[in-house]
């Protein structure tokens, strides 16, 4: 376990900002109550804090900081084109944080936010009921974990236990949480629902190493991972994205090989392959956070999706990590 991954077993954030509206929010208190006597600081509005101008993003990204407020509009929203739907027609997402504690250097999100800050949103009761009450139309297929990592950060929020309590028995429901994190042991206790899948984003060691600041390392996911199948829970396999170096073959070979090692595959309902993609907008920025980035100094191709490699590039490597698990998982 590396030294990140202890702070957020016991966080101690310096600063948190609370919006008049919450203060005596049940899950602010909850939150509040597990963090080490962080400086209380009351707000209005949580853009006031989260949307000035002029911050510095990769300085806040070293001592990142807690807002906590209420959402009041877009409890749900579209899944993006550039995700993986698995099939569902009706595919949404929701963002009752904004921000991870990770510091991955391919991350969409250093583009779409002036702040590094966390915003909680602590009426998740909220998000809830516009869930129901879409519900009532037609099936979902729900991504609870695309704008923050809710795993990692778990001790200190307590949300994928409020989400696996509303999903359990919830007729029509699918819900996916994305992670990098090797913190299933917060949720271990539970039954796992079986409309809940747990989604392990998995890259090369070298690529985390290099690129993916402060997330746990392979063989703590992979640990997780398998903790999580003994258990009876649906586990969902992302190599996503891909990304192209110089022996790019060679990593991702090694992974799948390792992979195959330490994983039960025939337990896992399905995976998901990926190359690095990232919106039209969010590149320059992106690239303005991170000057010295050799994996954002890559002279990518710009197509209607928004940037990544070109066309061939992008098959030869969805296609080469297919191949190895193609006696494994059908496609």
């Amino acid at each position: 376990m590396n030294n990140y991954e202890k702070f957020l077993l016991s966080p101690n954030f310096k600063y948190v900002y609370i919006e008049d509206d919450v203060q005596d929010h049940p899950v602010t208190r909850e939150i509040l109550s597990k963090l080490h006597n962080p400086q209380k600081i009351t707000i209005k509005h949580y853009k006031d804090v989260f949307c000035r101008k002029n911050q510095d993003f990769a300085m806040q990204k070293e001592s990142v900081q807690i807002i906590l407020a209420k959402k009041r509009t877009s409890f749900l929203y579209k899944g993006s084109r550039m995700c993986d739907s698995f099939g569902n027609e009706n595919f949404m997402y929701c963002a009752d944080i904004m921000n991870c504690v990770y510091q991955c250097e391919y991350c969409y999100l250093q583009g779409m936010y002036q702040s590094a800050n966390l915003v909680i949103f602590v009426n998740l009761e909220d998000t809830f009921a516009e869930i129901e009450r879409q519900l009532t139309n037609e099936p979902m297929y729900l991504c609870i974990s695309y704008d923050t990592d809710l795993l990692a950060i778990e001790n200190i929020t307590g949300f994928v236990a409020k989400w696996i309590e509303f999903a359990r028995g919830k007729d029509g429901l699918t819900i996916e949480l994305r992670t990098k994190s090797a913190n299933f042991n917060s949720i271990s206790k539970f039954d796992p629902p079986q409309n809940i899948m747990l989604a392990w984003s998995i890259s090369p060691s070298k690529i985390i190493q290099a690129y993916e600041h402060k997330t746990p390392s392979l063989n703590s996911r992979l640990n997780s991972m398998n903790q999580a199948i003994e258990m009876g829970w649906k586990v969902r396999l992302i190599i996503d994205p891909m990304i192209h170096t110089n022996d790019w073959k060679t990593q991702y070979s090694e992974l799948a090989d390792l992979i195959k090692k330490e994983i039960q595959i025939d337990k896992l309902p399905e995976m998901s392959v990926g190359v690095f993609r990232v919106p039209k907008e969010n590149l320059k920025i992106m690239r303005g956070i991170y000057p010295n980035s050799k994996l954002l100094a890559y002279p990518f191709t710009l197509s209607e999706s928004g940037w990544s490699y070109t066309k061939e590039q992008c098959i030869e490597m969805q296609k080469f990590m297919e191949y190895q698990f193609k006696t494994i998982i059908s496609e």
